[in-house]
């Protein structure tokens, strides 16, 4: 059976967000309402807070209530953010997810045929994952050491879910993204993922006149990257054609080196200067590269945009909207 979005009342969790502002367009594309949309926003909603989340169950369509939660509010960084905030990232994630799923069961979306929406990360794999990684390996081991508290309470999540699906019949959706990048990321330098952190970095040097730049690790470890408006659909299909929370990994089955992703932004860029890798500093997980079988399979995902395309776009974005 599939969801019908258009009729539903929906809440979107950091809808005002790098991702969630993709997810709302899509929405409104596919003829949601803006008044059936509620995005709680951080200065009146503290999602880690019970009392805050009873409230905003109360409050977003009053006198009706809400059909489907698309949670995609996270508190999360790059490996620097992440060593320096475990137990941050640890209580804020699972924080979120307790309150926001046990509340919307108290609201009743079970009895109205609701649906809760869970992004996981793809931190919560185990750091040995034979690549490409398959959703069965999720359970095999612990995962890399900087990201593991935020890896593992948004893997909390996923058997919360699971647990509300075996004993209160709640339908459910879990998905993975792989790392994202496009239009509207963190670029902080200290807390923003890889993609982003690079492109500053680039754009300013070359501003500057650098003779180079600096980058964390060796540029032995690999990832794999999802561009924001692909990883919105994936999540939307998640929601219309999903009823569990079995897991589902969204992606592009396409692995880079580190190296190699920084020399394709300084090409992209135009900075002409050298390249220094600091090897005092963690790579983080070896290798990331995800099976993307189970999403074609089951919701019918497959990412549109091209890495080097996506890249582009989001170069070109940011040297227009630096603040």
């Amino acid at each position: 059976m599939t969801t019908d979005l258009k009729s539903k009342r929906i809440i979107v969790t950091g809808g005002a967000g790098f991702l969630g502002r993709q997810v709302i367009r899509l929405l409104k594309e596919r003829g949601v309402s803006e008044k059936h949309i509620f995005v709680p926003r951080r200065r009146e909603y503290d999602l880690t807070q019970m009392a805050d989340c009873q409230r905003l169950y109360r409050e977003a369509f009053p006198g009706t209530k809400a059909d489907v939660v698309l949670h995609l509010a996270a508190e999360v960084g790059g490996i620097g953010a992440n060593r320096a905030n475990p137990g941050r990232y640890f209580y804020a994630n699972m924080a979120m997810a307790m309150h926001l799923i046990e509340q919307a069961r108290l609201d009743g979306i079970v009895e109205r045929d609701g649906k809760f929406v869970q992004v996981g990360t793809i931190c919560a794999y185990p750091k040995f994952t034979p690549v490409p990684f398959k959703e069965d390996d999720l359970w095999n081991g612990y995962p890399e050491e900087t990201n593991a508290p935020y890896g593992v309470a948004k893997k909390a999540a996923w058997q919360m879910l699971d647990a509300y699906k075996l004993q209160y019949a709640m339908k459910s959706a879990y998905v993975l993204p792989v790392n994202l990048y496009g239009p509207w990321d963190n670029f902080d330098l200290f807390s923003s993922h890889v993609i982003p952190a690079l492109i500053r970095k680039c754009v300013e040097a070359q501003e500057r006149g650098d003779k180079s730049i600096v980058c964390w690790g060796t540029g032995s470890a690999s990832r794999e990257f999802l561009y924001v408006d692909d990883a919105a659909e994936g999540i939307l299909l998640a929601a219309e054609r999903k009823d569990d929370p079995d897991p589902i990994n969204l992606g592009t089955n396409m692995e880079i080196t580190i190296r190699n992703l920084v020399e394709l932004i300084v090409k992209l860029t135009g900075f002409k200067g050298g390249i220094e890798w600091d090897a005092s500093k963690p790579d983080g997980q070896p290798r990331r590269c995800l099976s993307t079988e189970k999403a074609q399979k089951t919701i019918g995902f497959t990412a549109k945009v091209g890495f080097e395309e996506g890249l582009k776009r989001t170069i070109e974005w940011y040297r227009g909207n630096r603040g």
